[in-house]
């Protein structure tokens, strides 16, 4: 038995007690025991192993619903004649150029930063949609095991696309199907598999079409949508629907489903996303930075669609994606009164029902049953601070890096911001050459 003590216990539990000034949480296993008053728990559990919390905020762990573990060894990367006029130059100048020469090392090295990096801010369960052309054999295999190794929740796929020819995109298909089956022999709790695809405009219906064969049912599609107008005049030029119409055609929308982004998609599309039950996730600063617009967050959530949080690994830091997430929703419908409930629904109870359709434990809260995912954020409020007002203090007083302990399913991965049982030192070495190779080959130089 474990008990993380000595701190303000936020719960996120809807049914039970939000709020604890003095706070504990018991957890065994994989799983939380119980949470109350620190007092009792205390007296309860007198055996008990003490993590504490130095008077910081206890509270559950975070998710993140759409990041690109490929994209990790960009922090810094110049590409030298890459100057992007418009969101297909920057995918073909620097994300495509960056996965065509990932080679299995790259991809591990990728895995390793991303996990570690998220372990710092508090995030324990990520969905990820990977893409190395480079090597695409036994990439997701690579990232499970890096996934497994630093004690996170991963759900995985591989981003299927015609961009780089047949070979490669069947490869792609067959690196979706054989991880799914990975997934189904294994049955770990902590991994799943989604079945992934770029974006409509680098799909053929031929492509969509040996997808789902592939597939056959076992799981759910995460695909980039509407991120760009380009996926939009690309689906009405040449197939004569819309991509949320194309997608419908195909099979690929339904209740385990992830369309990514979802910028330009109209009231039309909105309503088959909604009637299927398919999930959407906002990924506010990405699109911010790549010049594409703004999510219809608004919209989307008035018709009940399951609306999450990602970061499109433009950062790790879940916190600074809900502070950009709501300035951006009422700089975009210019009102200063809108998108509160919204945004902080997609990241703390949204993001949660997304990670439970995939994975078997009770995720984003703490109560007895649920996930010993544990977070302990180094913050002294200094005005009152209540379940009533933890989201305010979150966006206006908290970032990622704030966080100083993380649990995930009972294991502990940094206590009091040192990582545990991992060597930092040694995991930059590694990391630091496979990113210098990376540069070489994108810019032919030594670096």
């Amino acid at each position: 038995m474990t008990l993380v003590t000595n701190g303000r216990l936020i719960t996120r539990d809807p049914e039970g007690q939000g709020y604890y000034e003095h706070g504990a949480v018991a957890y065994e296993g994989t799983k939380i025991v119980e949470i109350g008053e620190e007092a009792a728990l205390r007296a309860k559990y007198q055996e008990a192993e003490i993590i504490d919390a130095k008077g910081g905020v206890i509270m559950p762990a975070l998710i993140n619903a759409h990041t690109h573990i490929y994209s990790a060894l960009a922090r810094g990367l110049s590409i030298v004649g890459n100057n992007p006029t418009n969101f297909y130059e920057v995918l073909d100048g620097m994300w495509w150029a960056i996965d065509r020469h990932l080679m299995m090392d790259g991809t591990r090295a990728s895995a390793a930063a991303l996990y570690i990096d998220s372990i710092k801010q508090g995030v324990t369960t990520i969905f990820d949609h990977h893409a190395s052309y480079g090597e695409i054999p036994g990439t997701l295999h690579t990232i499970a095991e890096e996934s497994k190794r630093l004690g996170l929740r991963s759900c995985l796929c591989y981003e299927v696309s015609d961009r780089d020819g047949e070979e490669k995109c069947l490869q792609a298909i067959q690196e979706n199907a054989d991880f799914i089956t990975e997934c189904e022999q294994r049955k770990d709790p902590m991994l799943a598999a989604m079945f992934g695809g770029h974006a409509l405009f680098t799909i053929s219906d031929k492509t969509f079409d040996r997808m789902v064969a592939a597939n056959n049912g076992r799981t759910g599609y995460h695909i980039h949508v509407s991120e760009g107008m380009n996926d939009v005049y690309d689906s009405l030029q040449n197939y004569g629907r819309r991509p949320v119409q194309r997608l419908q055609d195909h099979g690929i929308l339904g209740p385990k489903t992830i369309l990514g982004h979802c910028i330009h998609v109209n009231t039309a599309e909105m309503e088959i996303i909604q009637e299927t039950g398919t999930m959407v996730v906002n990924n506010p600063e990405s699109n911010m930075g790549n010049a594409i617009g703004i999510c219809p967050v608004i919209q989307l959530y008035k018709r009940g669609i399951l609306l999450g949080m990602g970061t499109d690994a433009y950062t790790n830091d879940m916190l600074e994606s809900l502070k950009v997430a709501l300035c951006s929703q009422r700089s975009q419908n210019c009102l200063p009164n809108v998108g509160w409930c919204e945004v902080t629904d997609m990241l703390f109870k949204n993001n949660a029902k997304i990670g439970e359709k995939y994975f078997p434990d009770t995720l984003g809260v703490l109560k007895a049953g649920a996930a010993a995912d544990i977070i302990v954020m180094d913050y002294k409020p200094y005005t009152p601070f209540s379940d009533e007002n933890i989201d305010g203090h979150m966006i206006f007083g908290m970032t990622g890096r704030q966080c100083q302990t993380t649990i995930a399913a009972g294991k502990t991965l940094m206590l009091d911001r040192q990582l545990v049982g991992i060597d930092e030192e040694a995991e930059n070495a590694h990391i630091l050459e496979a990113s210098k190779k990376l540069w070489g080959d994108l810019n032919h130089r030594t670096y």
